[in-house]
């Protein structure tokens, strides 16, 4: 359930309401273990900002593996998804994956529902600003900076936001992502604590306005005619309700 404060002490405490995060605080509660899962913003639990898509190479087993150990994701895309794709189908079963385009709104409600309904998992709005240790030992988070929460193990799922920086043409911006403030009380602390930062990129391309796009000039890429499920427990074939458009760069895309 969603709370405003807890003076309660918790197995896990989940840091981070991405996708780890909701897979991590789900599994840890269903398994019985009293958790916390902590969010900057739960309008934002499961948020799909980038390519709103579930799957794909490699990512697309991931997400079965997921599934076939009790996960969320699977079940939520099958019920949130526009329209789904077998890749690699003109190479060796070993290399297919499935991927499916994502209505983000409904999977982001899809994921909220399935966390609040959970026995024994609470949700609680709010940044983890520290750690508090005891040697080795993590035993509590701190929450906006004065809220003290215990608890047995901490798992971090902190995505993008630890120290975040957003590069926009030549300008650099503090952000987790757009709108959105970076966690650096976090970030700061872990190294304190020796924890080794790495800075890691990952490029976001720019959206267009439907309505100011051609398609007819664009090559239509529809959904397989028979679309798989991604959960092993989802009992009706999903249907594809969009096409994908694709396009390619020249030589004088490349020269702006």
């Amino acid at each position: 359930m969603i709370i405003k404060r807890t003076n309660r002490r918790y197995g896990v405490i989940v840091v981070g309401g991405g996708h780890a995060g909701c897979e991590a605080a789900l599994a840890a509660a269903r398994m019985g273990v009293e958790t916390l899962l902590v969010t900057i913003s739960i309008d934002d639990i499961a948020r799909m900002p980038c390519n709103p898509a579930i799957g794909g190479l490699a990512k697309g087993q991931l997400v079965r593996e997921i599934d076939a150990l009790g996960g969320e994701m699977a079940r939520c895309i099958d019920e949130a998804g526009i329209q789904f794709r077998m890749l690699n189908r003109s190479k060796g079963p070993a290399v297919w994956s499935p991927r499916a385009q994502a209505d983000k709104k409904r999977y982001h409600l899809r994921m909220i529902e399935s966390l609040v309904k959970t026995e024994g998992l609470d949700i609680l709005e709010g940044e983890v600003t520290s750690l508090l240790v005891d040697g080795s030992k993590v035993r509590s988070v701190e929450v906006g900076g004065s809220e003290i929460v215990e608890c047995e193990k901490v798992i971090l799922a902190l995505g993008t936001f630890p120290n975040g920086l957003m590069f926009i043409g030549d300008d650099a911006i503090p952000g987790g992502r757009e709108g959105e403030p970076p966690s650096r009380a976090l970030s700061d602390r872990l190294a304190e604590l020796g924890i080794e930062r790495r800075r890691l990129k990952t490029g976001t391309p720019a959206r267009l306005k439907k309505d100011t796009v051609d398609c007819s000039k664009c090559i239509e890429q529809k959904g397989d005619e028979e679309p798989l499920p991604f959960s092993f427990r989802t009992t009706e074939r999903p249907k594809n309700m969009a096409s994908c458009f694709i396009t390619y760069t020249n030589e004088a895309t490349h020269g702006i």
